[in-house]
């Protein structure tokens, strides 16, 4: 039986048209299903950029585009975020922190509930800082944690605060861990993602323009995050994770670490050694989706 896409929303449904504001779509101007309908994979990412450099990935890997093809942006109609397809991959940016891809979800979701798509796999790739990794590791994340080492995400709703799963899908972890061993280029581990409101305090550094505790404080902090099971830090995976479980839809984050951070708080390596780490979620997930096609 086919898992379609399940909006927590029952005044979606009074609505003669539905506007996504934010992607410069809707309903009464744009035929879902025929655009969207064959959608069966959504990688989302911080950077436009980003996101539009893996689908041209995908179209190749895939044997869907030529050399040197353009992939329109289907957002072009807006500048808060950009949406690129091949075949049935989605790849659609979300900027930075929870608000921003909160509101992206929203829209990601109704897009996907219009178009009547089943079976769907969203994937988060991105960068993060990582605990007692390497730099270049991928993380693979098994829960979302707060910056308390809760698994879950408090969100205030007309006033009251509402607490939600961050459990992401453990199945898909072990089999995006498979594909990593296939692949054998880089270290990966699968490990709880603390994820914070913020940079630089959230995150525990100590090159912020305000900080009000001690490089032996920082440390006691990361090392207990360590102890609880945490490997990286990054600022969207807890509502991604739990918008992704109130619809229904199997989900998984996979972020590259840019530098651990135990021994530092800057990011310092070469630009071209980090263009080759932040390329590394995105070898992982393509392999992932050739395999579940049938490609490789």
């Amino acid at each position: 039986r086919e898992n379609f896409i399940h909006l927590c929303n029952p005044h979606l449904e009074k609505m003669k048209e539905d506007i996504l504001y934010h992607f410069a779509l809707g309903t009464g101007t744009h035929d879902f299903p025929t655009l969207f309908g064959d959608v069966k994979f959504v990688c989302v990412g911080g950077s436009p950029s980003r996101m539009k450099a893996f689908i041209a990935y995908m179209a190749e890997e895939l044997g869907l585009g030529s050399p040197g093809c353009d992939y329109p942006n289907i957002c072009a109609g807006t500048d808060r975020y950009a949406m690129y397809k091949v075949g049935p991959v989605l790849s659609v940016s979300h900027g930075m922190g929870i608000p921003s891809i909160s509101i992206m979800l929203h829209e990601l979701i109704k897009l996907l509930y219009h178009a009547k798509c089943s079976d769907i796999t969203i994937i988060r790739i991105g960068t993060s800082g990582g605990i007692g990794l390497e730099p270049g590791s991928v993380v693979i994340t098994r829960q979302s944690v707060d910056a308390t080492f809760k698994p879950q995400l408090e969100q205030v709703v007309l006033g009251k605060t509402v607490i939600r799963s961050t459990n992401l899908d453990e199945q898909l972890a072990k089999e995006l861990m498979q594909c990593s061993k296939e692949i054998g280029q880089f270290n990966t581990v699968i490990g709880n993602t603390m994820c914070t409101l913020d940079f630089y305090e959230g995150q525990g550094r100590l090159d912020g323009a305000i900080c009000l505790y001690d490089e032996e404080e920082k440390l006691r902090y990361l090392k207990s995050a360590y102890d609880s099971g945490v490997r990286n830090i990054e600022m969207e995976s807890s509502v991604f994770a739990a918008m992704c479980n109130l619809s229904g839809v199997k989900a998984a984050v996979v972020c590259v670490t840019l530098l651990n951070r135990l021994e530092g708080d800057q990011i310092s390596s070469p630009h071209d050694i980090l263009v080759e780490y932040q390329q590394r979620p995105q070898k992982l997930v393509g392999y992932f989706i050739k395999k579940t096609l049938g490609k490789v």
